[in-house]
């Protein structure tokens, strides 16, 4: 059995309780014993060895980040995994920003923010991806526009890129468009194994 791992979900808001819940069924489905804690403070992120980040408002998360003396301490958090606002927190650039937001600036890939339009917009569909066949469900979703050659795209949705990872300097990032939390383990389960080097 592997040493057990603390997974933090980043709890300020999105679909917090869903990737605790994909994260618990993932583990199980591994047979795996993690910890899973919420992160709102500080004091936990170093203790980390991995972090979820769900969706909501981009802005949103950065400031209550900043606020709580989040912000450089997460960026050194070796593996992450960000969904729709998530994505748009790990991307090094950032299309139509709000003056004043940043990104952790840890993936390379270039991202447009709410690029799928709004609530009203949202839809699901059913993605071929490289973990398998998923319904994949986008809520304002971000659009990823462009990734550099070392990023390795996972799905795409009329071809566009939708999910992709980036190991850098040990470290590794998984990035999706889309919320896997409310359909599939599919991508909670990949990313465990990546913390776990499985």
């Amino acid at each position: 059995m592997k040493s057990r791992k603390i997974i933090g979900v980043l709890a300020f808001h999105g679909d917090v309780i869903e990737h605790i819940e994909t994260t618990k069924l993932s583990a199980k489905k591994l047979q795996l014993d993690i910890e899973i804690v919420s992160v709102r403070t500080k004091d936990i992120i170093s203790h980390l060895d991995a972090l979820i980040i769900p969706g909501g408002e981009s802005t949103t998360l950065y400031k209550l980040c900043e606020r709580e003396g989040m912000w450089e301490k997460m960026k050194k958090i070796k593996n992450i995994f960000g969904t729709c606002a998530g994505a748009i927190m790990l991307a090094k650039v950032i299309n139509h920003k709000i003056p004043g937001q940043k990104t952790l600036e840890l993936m390379d890939i270039e991202i447009d923010r709410n690029a799928y339009g709004r609530q009203t917009d949202s839809f699901d569909k059913d993605i071929k991806t490289k973990l398998g066949y998923i319904r994949a469900v986008f809520i304002r979703a971000p659009r990823i526009l462009k990734v550099e050659t070392d990023v390795n795209v996972l799905a795409e949705n009329e071809g566009e890129t939708i999910a992709c990872e980036q190991k850098i300097d040990g470290n590794y990032y998984l990035a999706s468009c889309f919320h896997p939390e409310l359909t599939t383990t599919t991508f909670h389960e990949y990313f465990i194994k990546q913390v776990y080097q499985i």
